[in-house]
């Protein structure tokens, strides 16, 4: 009777894990879904997010400001959603706009072509959306553009399947073990051999930006270039997020050295280029999607705030806008080859 017990379990939690994950991170993996509202759980309302003061900055040279990149440039599920496609989820508060606000621009002067879903190779070219076609985001770009802001890479590796992946090995191995358990069964799945297949996705997509910012380069060769990292996903203590997340804490510290191996090839990559790179990570440290929903910058699996899914909030919005203005207020200027 215990052992069917326990099967009946195991059954239910994995059938759970998997279901919430496959709702919660689908948007984000090619598929489409609803512009999202936070989830809002009985007897729970959502946090208002505090007004913000932004790091004065100065505005660039005369001209025009692009943004590019993926959701976490665009702020899926952050209200108000704007713009076309609808399928790109882009919100009027993720930090493309914010940094335009403070930078006192024109409308006719701020184009935002960031897009969900979006990877490396959608810059050069049209993106299908679940809700319409975005151009190529370096459509764009001109010669008298003279502000570039680039959040990309995360597609590229498929760090939202590889979530996934994590997240439904993470619930067996912790139902099995009673608990949380210590063991990196995504990991395992990712290495073998002594070959990470994730680092050589993130090797191939450090090659594919390279060639991404010689054309940036080429079409606006006046512009400055700052390649935006990715903020802290998951934090150096598991315990308490695998139980949030539904990760084991081996699997946490792999997917935290992934996305730090990620920021790191974006740094090298903005280095090489001669453009400007913004750290989001470390003013995000103890603001992931494990900690308290009045100070994250990034949601759980289960929103609380209004966002997607392990996408920034609102909050995680401004703070990479700050972020970047700070940098531009004092900068090591971007040198162009």
């Amino acid at each position: 009777m215990i052992r069917t017990q326990l099967r009946a379990g195991l059954v239910c939690t994995l059938a759970c894990g998997t279901l919430i994950t496959a709702v919660a991170l689908n948007r984000h993996d090619g598929g489409s879904a609803p512009a999202a509202a936070a989830v809002a759980l009985p007897g729970r309302t959502t946090t208002a997010v505090p007004s913000w003061t932004a790091t004065p900055a100065p505005a660039p040279a005369r001209g025009e400001y692009v943004a590019l990149g993926d959701s976490y440039t665009a702020g899926p599920g952050i209200p108000s959603q704007t713009g076309e496609p609808g399928g790109c989820d882009r919100s009027d508060r993720n930090y493309p706009t914010l940094i335009a606000e403070q930078l006192d621009l024109e409308e006719a002067d701020f184009t935002d072509m960031s897009c969900s879903g979006a990877t490396i190779a959608d810059l050069s070219s049209p993106q299908s959306t679940g809700d319409g076609v975005n151009p190529a985001q370096f459509s764009a770009l001109s010669a008298t553009v003279r502000l570039v802001t680039i959040g990309i890479g995360g597609n590229d590796i498929g760090f939202t399947s590889l979530i996934k992946q994590c997240v439904r090995a993470g619930v067996l191995y912790n139902a099995l073990a009673g608990g949380v358990s210590d063991d990196a069964p995504c990991k395992k799945k990712y290495v073998s051999a002594g070959t990470d297949e994730v680092h050589e996705k993130i090797q191939a997509a450090g090659r594919h930006l390279s060639v991404a910012l010689g054309e940036i380069t080429r079409h606006s060769p006046q512009a400055d270039v700052y390649i935006v990292g990715y903020p802290a996903i998951l934090p150096a203590d598991g315990v308490g997020c695998a139980r949030t997340m539904g990760l084991t804490t081996g699997d946490i510290t792999y997917l935290r050295q992934k996305e730090q191996e990620l920021n790191t090839m974006l740094r090298q990559q903005a280095e090489a280029a001669g453009a400007g790179y913004i750290d989001t990570y470390t003013p995000s440290l103890d603001r992931d999607a494990c900690a308290a929903r009045d100070i994250r910058w990034v949601e759980p699996l289960i929103p609380l705030n209004p966002a997607a899914s392990v996408h920034p909030n609102e909050r995680g919005e401004r703070g990479m806008a700050d972020a970047i203005l700070q940098n531009m207020s004092h900068p090591t200027p971007p040198t162009r080859s």
